[in-house]
């Protein structure tokens, strides 16, 4: 039986973007589903902020995700049928914001990632690089610990993908939000702290990467971590393209 993953094992840290690479196919959108409890592991353990998600039963394990994660995903994977500022809206509401105040956030937000006259616009009239900052936004809005992005800059060209990728790390730094993002682009790989590669089920940090840990104890402990966890089976749904 073919084994996705196999003894992964990693340490995220609060703040810390980390880029995780390797084959298409390797495990990498399987690793974030993980990670976030939409698919559950045959063995080990996810750890976020203290909380075992992997021990976790429905709902909670969906009601922690809504609360303590933010995703992006490569093909945006907005509701058609809202607008840019409902779209980021929604994550608030899911969250026990509403009202004016939710109102008020989204609008904020949306005008951080530049699109602060677009608040009304139909995200089908949106370009691609408009449509992602609309995904940012609404993966950050409600203020996660955590952001996991799959592929964020597949599905745009090089100009735009370099626009996004500013936003998002930005507005992720300024917020000490731990980023792990899934890519096969060289340049979101050279902006994070630390890559790792998936290669045959296991994590190892990529040859030349800063990614050699925190020694002087700099950034705080998020206890984001997955210990020996492995899977044999491929996920029943995908969050993107890997």
């Amino acid at each position: 039986m073919h084994r996705v993953l196999d003894g992964a094992d990693a340490r995220f840290h609060r703040g810390e973007v980390v880029a995780i690479m390797g084959r298409s196919g390797s495990g990498k959108s399987t690793l974030l589903n993980l990670i976030s409890g939409i698919d559950r592991a045959d063995s080990g353990e996810v750890e976020i902020a203290g909380r075992i998600v992997t021990s976790m039963r429905e709902p909670e394990r969906t009601l922690f995700r809504r609360a303590h994660l933010g995703f992006v995903y490569q093909f945006f994977n907005l509701i058609p049928t809202l607008d840019a500022e409902e779209n980021v809206r929604l994550s608030l509401e899911l969250n026990g914001v509403r009202g004016t105040a939710a109102r008020r956030r989204s609008a904020a937000i949306l005008a951080e990632v530049g699109l602060g006259e677009r608040l009304r616009s139909a995200v089908d009239r949106l370009s691609g690089g408009e449509q992602q900052r609309v995904a940012i936004a609404r993966a950050l809005a409600h203020e996660p610990p955590v952001v996991l992005a799959d592929e964020p800059t597949g599905n745009l060209d090089e100009e735009t993908a370099s626009q996004v990728l500013r936003v998002l790390l930005s507005l992720t730094q300024s917020r000490r939000t731990t980023l792990i993002v899934v890519t096969h682009d060289s340049r979101v790989a050279d902006s994070a702290d630390r890559v790792l590669e998936l290669r045959e089920g296991k994590l190892a940090p990529r040859e030349g990467s800063a990614g050699q840990g925190f020694a002087d104890g700099s950034r705080q402990d998020l206890d984001a971590e997955r210990r020996g966890m492995s899977t044999e089976r491929a996920p029943a749904r995908r969050t993107g393209l890997s």
